[in-house]
């Protein structure tokens, strides 16, 4: 069992970790990739293998429902709003791991003694329940 003195400084480590949370910012997820397509056209620059292909345009890939949504995007200022906001979800995620992680080991390392304090005592004989409904009822007809 790990040294319960060091719970005080995990107990710290999450806080800023929650701090660091409330202030993420605007993120959403998904993966952005550039895509450039050929036309098809026999004569067109584009049909030259070396050719990197027409229009410069970059994709929003990401999961709904279990379906795979797209957005596109030209060069521009909302390509750069979506990158930051993607970069920004990464960055939550890696918040959010760090502080699963922290709070393992505050799990770990609190004792069970600590805990006796925060659940209410158990009455003897236990918790009586009420009965429950059997089948359903029926009218009869006399």
């Amino acid at each position: 069992m790990p040294d319960p003195s060091h719970l005080p400084d995990l107990e710290e480590q999450r806080a800023r970790l929650y701090s660091e949370l409330a202030s993420s910012g605007d993120f959403r997820p998904g993966s952005l990739n550039e895509v450039r397509h050929r036309c098809g056209k026999p004569n067109c620059a584009c049909a030259d293998p070396n050719h990197p292909g027409h229009g410069q345009q970059f994709i929003l890939t990401k999961k709904v429902a279990g379906k795979t949504v797209a957005e596109y995007f030209k060069p521009g200022p909302a390509l750069d709003k979506a990158q930051r906001e993607v970069a920004n979800y990464k960055h939550f995620r890696g918040i959010v791991q760090d502080v699963v992680e922290v709070n393992e080991k505050i799990c770990e390392t609190r004792p069970v003694s600590a805990l006796a304090g925060d659940q209410p005592p158990a009455e003897a004989g236990g918790k009586k329940r009420g009965s429950s409904k059997g089948s359903r009822r029926t009218s009869r007809v006399r």
